[in-house]
C-alpha cells in the first residue's frame, strides 16, 4: 500500500462548519459492503436499517476543553505567545501537550496562563509532544480551555459548540477529539433504537491525538498509531460477549468503538471487561473478529480513519462510496453526514 491510495477529491465547500440542527436532520448513506448497493437515507431512519437481534454500541468518552492560550517564558528572558493543546495526561500534575509553535522549546521554560495564576514548567520533548507540568491542569482547562475544534473547521468555537460537539450520551470526560459517529444521535434515535428490541451498549475508549496526527509515512503500515485509554464494563462485556455466542450483529457507532472492540477480540479472543491502552492499528486487510455493521462520518485523505472504513468494506467500495458522497452534495468530516456500512 501507498498513502496516495487514500486519496480522494473534496471541494472546500463540502466540509461542514457547523453541525446540522437538530443533530438527526442528517445526512446517511447505507453502503452495502459485499455487493457495493448504495442508498442514501436519513439519519433519523437508522432504526429501519438495523436487526432487533442487533446490539448497537456507543462510546461515552466526553470531549475535554483541552485548547488554551499561553505566554512562554524563556529561561533567556524572552517571551512568545503560544497555543498549548493539552493531549493526554501522564501523571497528576503532568501532561503530553502540543504547542504552536512549538520548536525550541527547552526544559525548564514556563507557560504563563490566564493573568498569570496558572503556571507550568516545561519537561523534556518527545518529538512532536511536550511534557508539562501543572498543578491543576482540569482547573486551568475549566477557566479558560476551549473545545478542541479541528482546524479544517475554519473558525474558533463558540459556546454552542460546548453541546454540539459533545454525545447526548457523553460521560466519562477524557477525550480531545469527539468520537464524531455518535454526534447524529438524539434521545428520540436512542428510544426508537430501543423501541425495536435492539441493545445497547456503551463502552469507553479516550480518542487521543494519534487519531488525528497526519501519516507522514510513504506506506501507510509503517506508520505507529499511539495508544488509547478504554474501559469496559462488565455489563457492558457481558452483553456484548452473549451476543457474540449468539452469532447476532455488532454494530459499532465510530471507528473509535470498533477499535476498541476489535483490540479485545485480537488480544484476548473476547470481550474482557477492563482497562487499559488499546493500540490496534486497522488497514486493509484486516480480519474482523466481532463488528459486523459500522457507522461512521466521512474521513480526511490519508487518515487512519479512512483507512480503518477502507479495511472494513474494501478500499475501492469506500472510494467510491466517497465520489457518490461528494456528487451527492453530502457534508464532510466531523460535523458532517455519516454513513453505515453494512
Amino acid at each position: 500500500m501507498h498513502i496516495s491510495d487514500f486519496d480522494y477529491y473534496l471541494p472546500p465547500e463540502r466540509i461542514a462548519r457547523t453541525p446540522a440542527e437538530p443533530r438527526d436532520a442528517s445526512r446517511m448513506m447505507v453502503l452495502d459492503s459485499r455487493g457495493g448497493n448504495i442508498v442514501d437515507a436519513s439519519f433519523r431512519n437508522l432504526p429501519d436499517f438495523l436487526r432487533p437481534t442487533d446490539v448497537l454500541v456507543l462510546n461515552d468518552t466526553r470531549v475535554i476543553r483541552a485548547r488554551t492560550r499561553a505566554r512562554l517564558e524563556r529561561r533567556n528572558g524572552s517571551t512568545r505567545e503560544m497555543e498549548v493543546f493539552f493531549a493526554a495526561p501522564l501523571g497528576e500534575h503532568v501532561w503530553q501537550v502540543l504547542c504552536k509553535p512549538g520548536r525550541r522549546i527547552r526544559s525548564g521554560d514556563r507557560a504563563i496562563f490566564g493573568r498569570g495564576e496558572f503556571v507550568g514548567i516545561f519537561q523534556e520533548s518527545t518529538g512532536d509532544l511536550h511534557v508539562l507540568e501543572l498543578e491543576s491542569a482540569e482547573s486551568l482547562l475549566k477557566s479558560y480551555g476551549q473545545m478542541p475544534l479541528p482546524p479544517y473547521i475554519g473558525r474558533e468555537p463558540t459556546p454552542a459548540d460546548d453541546a454540539s460537539y459533545q454525545t447526548v450520551f457523553g460521560l466519562r470526560p477524557g477525550a480531545v477529539a469527539a468520537p464524531t459517529a455518535g454526534l447524529h444521535f438524539t434521545t428520540d434515535v436512542l428510544n426508537a433504537v430501543r423501541s425495536r428490541g435492539i441493545e445497547i451498549a456503551t463502552i469507553t475508549l479516550h480518542v487521543g491525538i494519534g487519531t488525528f496526527l497526519p501519516v507522514r509515512t510513504e506506506r501507510p503500515e509503517e506508520h505507529i498509531l499511539r495508544p488509547e485509554v478504554y474501559e469496559v464494563s462488565t455489563p457492558a462485556a457481558t452483553m456484548l460477549q452473549t451476543a457474540v455466542r449468539e452469532q447476532r450483529r455488532i454494530v459499532a457507532v465510530g471507528t473509535t468503538t470498533t477499535r476498541t472492540l476489535e483490540f479485545l477480540m485480537l488480544r484476548y479472543g473476547r470481550i474482557e471487561p477492563g482497562s487499559g491502552y488499546a493500540d490496534i492499528y486497522i488497514l486493509p486487510g484486516f480480519e474482523f473478529r466481532i463488528v459486523g455493521a459500522l457507522l461512521t462520518n466521512f474521513h480526511l485523505p490519508r487518515s487512519t480513519l479512512l483507512m480503518l472504513a477502507a479495511g472494513f468494506c474494501g478500499r475501492d467500495a469506500i472510494l467510491k462510496a466517497y465520489e457518490h458522497a461528494v456528487a451527492a452534495n453530502y457534508r464532510f468530516y466531523s460535523y458532517g453526514d455519516c454513513m453505515l456500512m453494512m
